[in-house]
């Protein structure tokens, strides 16, 4: 991966971040996505709320099922998951609505959009057995071309769409992109901001420290475009670490949040052993949240990952089905505000004609 970086800025010139994640992340031979199915959990890189156990994706598919219940009970109806990666979330997802919910789970259509071939193979052998409707492409343009009512999610997957890094100096705005210190070394070097950045930094303004450095994102009004054209009057529902605007850009926050992972170690150079670590940035659901509304999808709820869960899970805790020593120690890994709770925040979107009966939190963005 790092052969093929220098002799793309030999040829063309220093690259925008955004291509360079495209790069080490998503390259279908190199890039970190391709290289195994085993980054996440205890013997990979980093840990997720799927690591915690199957609880997550049963609460999950509670959701789903009441979606489906509230929508006339659609026949067929759709849940696409967005980076499904080894299918570890969709197997929990299916086994549960296939236990509580038979006939939902012989109406749906599990659609997964992966690019990576190995990941492709890997969630088939995985989920086949699961449902009787499985549909894995290799885009979600594909699936657009067939929407049905249904569900769009995913679990950290914004976090890992490309993003731009942008610095405050001398009064001024600067992107960063990476280009060569030597004829073997990667740096990241100053230039001018792209004009796709240009309304985003005049809406920050210039109130900040000097060589203050954050990032941003220009994709997610194409990201959310290509998903909801996958869906009939659907959900959409993202689960991911970080902030609304106003804490994101906070001047005391002055070094961005980008951060590299790898065996559950966490630092900050995104030029280190390009596409053998995981390169992430926190979301601005701020951002988010404006780019669904101008698609015409309003944010519907909006709260942290211990009290969506909680939510999710107040029939089973009030009906005592909370007994098992393993579901409870599950429970309190993915709600508590010391382990994962207050970390992740959870978001759901609806069309601008979804009724106030449907609305259960407004975002205070």
């Amino acid at each position: 991966m790092r052969e093929s970086i220098l002799a793309e800025i030999s040829r063309n010139g220093p690259l925008s971040f955004p291509a360079y994640l495209e790069l080490v992340l998503y390259d279908p031979t190199h890039g970190y996505y391709a290289r195994t199915d085993s980054q996440v959990g205890r013997a990979g890189d980093f840990y997720t709320s799927v690591s915690v156990g199957p609880l997550f994706g049963q609460l999950l598919a509670r959701r789903f099922l009441k979606w489906w219940e509230e929508n006339a009970r659609p026949a067929p109806w759709r849940v696409l998951e967005i980076g499904a990666h080894d299918g570890k979330l969709a197997a929990d997802v299916l086994t549960t609505l296939r236990e509580i919910a038979p006939e939902a789970w012989k109406a749906l259509e599990y659609a997964i959009p992966e690019p990576l071939p190995r990941l492709r193979d890997a969630q088939r052998e995985r989920l086949l057995p699961l449902v009787g409707w499985l549909n894995i492409t290799a885009s979600l343009r594909e699936l657009s071309e067939n929407p049905l009512p249904g569900i769009a999610f995913g679990n950290e997957i914004l976090d890992a769409l490309p993003f731009h890094i942008v610095k405050f100096a001398s009064g001024l705005w600067h992107e960063l992109h990476v280009g060569l210190e030597s004829e073997n070394s990667l740096s990241l070097i100053t230039v001018s901001p792209h004009a796709s950045l240009t309304e985003k930094l005049a809406a920050l303004g210039t109130e900040f420290p000097e060589e203050y450095q954050t990032e941003l994102r220009t994709n997610f009004p194409a990201f959310l475009r290509s998903v909801t054209s996958c869906l009939k009057d659907g959900l959409v529902l993202f689960i991911d670490y970080g902030f609304a605007a106003p804490e994101y850009y906070d001047t005391h926050r002055s070094s961005g949040t980008l951060r590299t992972f790898s065996k559950h170690r966490a630092a900050e150079d995104p030029l280190d052993r390009p596409g053998e670590i995981d390169i992430t940035a926190h979301v601005d659901f701020t951002d988010l949240a404006h780019a669904g509304q101008i698609l015409g999808y309003r944010p519907t709820a909006f709260s942290n990952q211990g009290g969506y869960l909680t939510h999710l899970a107040k029939d089973l805790i009030l009906s005592g089905s909370f007994d098992d020593p393993k579901t409870i120690a599950q429970f309190q890994s993915l709600t508590h505000p010391a382990h994962l709770g207050a970390k992740f925040h959870a978001i759901e979107f609806e069309e601008n004609h979804a009724t106030p009966d449907h609305i259960k939190h407004r975002l205070a963005l």
